[in-house]
């Protein structure tokens, strides 16, 4: 079967590739299926791979630890929905957990913000209500259900 889309070296995929991953961090499994995308052999996917390692475009655990950063500090995401997205990308349970230690840091602080903060764009008067809309808010951006039931008996009652 001919295929219109275009073919690459290896070194020109390899090159293509080290871009990819110098403007951000990647996991395996990104590159990986961008490889794939570019229809790359997996003989050619492997070697590229251990190119990236060797060379240190590819450092699981630098993404993992980059990845949980940014998903608390900029999207404020719970250690529940970090450690579900890491796991989805393949990542192993010893880097995830190593990667969640970038979360410690006014781990309740930040919670207690984000809940006054959602809490006040709830126009709900009903306190029932109120309790399942915040909640459902704060596990959906996965903050641990005890957690969650502990602010909103402390911001609700």
């Amino acid at each position: 079967m001919y295929s219109s889309r275009a073919t690459y070296t290896l070194d020109e995929a390899r090159s293509k590739i080290e871009s990819y991953c110098a403007y951000q961090e990647r996991c395996h499994k990104e590159v990986r299926e961008r490889l794939l995308k570019m229809n790359m052999i997996p003989e050619a996917i492997d070697q590229i791979i251990g190119h990236l390692i060797q060379e240190n475009y590819l450092n699981e655990e630098r993404f993992a630890k980059a990845f949980a950063r940014g998903k608390y500090h900029q999207k404020s995401w719970g250690r529940v929905r970090i450690r579900m997205e890491l796991k989805h990308r393949e990542i192993s349970e010893f880097i995830i957990r190593e990667a969640l230690k970038e979360t410690e840091e006014g781990y309740e602080e930040t919670l207690h913000a984000l809940a006054l903060k959602r809490l006040e764009q709830i126009r709900e008067k009903n306190p029932l209500k109120q309790k399942k809309k915040l909640a459902d808010y704060l596990l959906y951006r996965g903050w641990e259900s005890h957690l969650v039931y502990e602010k909103l008996g402390e911001l609700i009652g």
